[in-house]
């Protein structure tokens, strides 16, 4: 005779209390997250099934076509075939080095590390929460945290500890600000004010995807800004809002001690200007700061006065901006040119660059830490490529198309039930770039085919994939945040970030979807060119 207990054995042998329904999600998510293979590996696996799928899909002559298309009726191609491994021997390379995001990324992360490196960035932060007054804290906390995307990963890194010293310092509760700084840094990742690597990333990806049926607007680093940028200021509000009247009221609540129980030192690597946890600037990067600002309002109005003038060299051949235009064309390099002239500044004031031989120097650094997505786009650009030259990717896509119209289900209720899809995936797959490369080979031309934009689709994508990205419990970053939490609460685990992120995802997830809805409906184009439909 068997009788309930409040108690099991665990795996180890030992006993104690059965862990609640939350807890015993997160392990399940835990569980299945790390039995997904590594990104590389899941490429090349993915790369071998449609190998042998689209060489099965030729023997039995599968045939498809785009519908409004002038090709006709198309067959897919084996790559199991002396054609296949010949177009495989003879576009690897073109493959890897045309794969649009390669180039784009890096070009802008060149920008990105010289800006990072010689301190500007991390003297921004610090800056900007050195001047807040106590009760305006949260929204700032939040305006830095929505903007420091354009710091990339490290923004999760620096922002949360040094706005928990500024918390503490102005009499506020500090994990309130460790922990919203970090909600709202990975939950606002994909909606930064300014144009980042994420923009250009996922930008070449859908371009790739794209191109199996040849339909849509060109999609470009700023085809979704005008959404983003809304989102970052409504962000910005309610961010703060949830740091002012839901997390810190829970953190006094709860009796969350204000005083590090464990003391480490957060310091480490302040002798790196791009990780100092100082909140108070000194004489030098003040004026390391004003210098910058001079340099940008400089480099601001050169490319105005090669812009708004009449015939001016960044207008296209009608005097006009859309839908193409030198200027549109041009958005990776003024980028790149708007963080790199301000930090060659500022660190030529502060001394961070004493000789012509720091600056790429800086830069190599910054390449260097990009390695792993460098060999991951190698695979990446093989997969998508492969997708394409065998047609599977376009047959998915028709089948995928002509089913949602069967069932009527092609209105915006099926762009929000991708949303969710995207917010559940993104849980187990961490990385933004590996799961919208899968997701795009597939999604992007059949929702194309149902008359939608591949940059909206683009931008569909982002709301899942943001919102979600603090409750993940395979996130690297969650792991380093619950670091500096226990400093505070030497007994808190990762469900416990999670939990008192949950919140701000859920809040992002329905305003965002939201603010999407509003463009949709009212007709309003969500970057230059660039709408719902097509």
């Amino acid at each position: 005779m068997s009788t309930k207990s409040s108690k099991r054995t665990r795996t180890d042998g030992s006993s104690g209390p059965r862990p609640g329904l939350f807890a015993r999600m997160l392990d399940g998510i835990e569980r299945v997250g790390n039995r997904i293979p590594d990104p590389f590996i899941l490429f090349l696996l993915l790369f071998a099934i449609v190998a042998v799928t689209s060489t099965i899909m030729a023997s039995l002559g599968t045939t498809y076509e785009v519908p409004g298309s002038e090709e006709g009726v198309q067959e897919i191609q084996g790559f199991l075939s002396a054609q296949g491994l010949t177009w495989l021997t003879t576009n690897l390379v073109s493959n890897f080095i045309g794969f649009p995001p390669l180039g784009v990324v890096l070009t802008v992360l060149l920008g990105v590390g010289l800006a990072q490196r010689t301190g500007l960035l991390n003297s921004l932060v610090r800056g900007a929460f050195g001047r807040a007054p106590k009760w305006l804290l949260p929204y700032v906390v939040a305006l830095v945290a929505v903007s420091g995307s354009i710091m990339s990963d490290a923004a999760m890194v620096v922002i949360p500890p040094l706005a928990a010293l500024v918390f503490k310092a102005a009499g506020r509760h500090p994990v309130a600000g460790l922990l919203g700084g970090f909600a709202v840094a990975t939950a606002a990742f994909s909606c930064s004010p300014f144009i980042t690597s994420t923009d250009a990333l996922l930008s070449g990806i859908t371009q790739t995807a794209s191109a199996s049926v040849g339909l849509g607007t060109t999609v470009t680093p700023v085809s979704n800004h005008f959404l983003t940028f809304t989102i970052a200021v409504l962000l910005t509000f309610v961010g703060g809002l949830l740091i002012d009247r839901v997390l810190e009221p829970a953190m006094e609540r709860g009796g969350v001690t204000r005083e590090q129980v464990v003391v480490e030192d957060v310091r480490e690597g302040a002798d790196r200007p791009d990780m100092r946890m100082d909140p108070e600037l000194d004489r030098i990067e003040r004026s390391g700061l004003r210098w910058a600002g001079i340099a940008l309002a400089v480099t601001i109005v050169a490319v105005l006065l090669v812009t708004l003038p009449a015939g001016a060299p960044m207008r296209n051949e009608d005097g006009a901006f859309l839908p193409t235009s030198p200027l549109l064309s041009s958005v990776v390099f003024l980028v790149f040119l708007t963080l790199a002239i301000p930090a060659v500044a500022y660190g030529l004031v502060t001394g961070t660059i004493s000789r012509g031989a720091d600056v790429p120097r800086m830069m190599g650094h910054t390449i260097k830490e990009m390695s792993g997505f460098i060999v991951l786009a190698f695979v990446m650009a093989q997969f998508l490529e492969l997708f394409n030259w065998t047609g599977v990717s376009t047959w998915i896509a028709i089948r995928g198309a002509e089913g949602l119209e069967a069932t009527g289900f092609t209105g915006f209720g099926a762009i929000v039930c991708f949303i969710l899809l995207a917010f559940l995936i993104n849980l187990f797959i961490i990385s933004g770039s590996a799961q919208w490369a899968l997701f795009a080979a597939v999604f992007v031309p059949m929702f194309a085919l149902l008359g939608y934009e591949p940059g909206f689709v683009q931008a569909a994508f982002r709301i899942g994939d943001s919102t979600s990205n603090v409750l993940s419990p395979l996130s690297p970053y969650v792991v380093i945040i619950l670091g500096f939490l226990r400093q505070y609460e030497p007994k808190a685990g990762i469900g416990t970030v999670i939990a008192r992120a949950l919140p701000f995802s859920l809040a992002f997830l329905l305003l965002w979807t939201t603010v999407l809805a509003l463009f949709y409906f009212l007709g309003l184009p969500i970057g230059p060119g660039m709408y719902a439909h097509i």
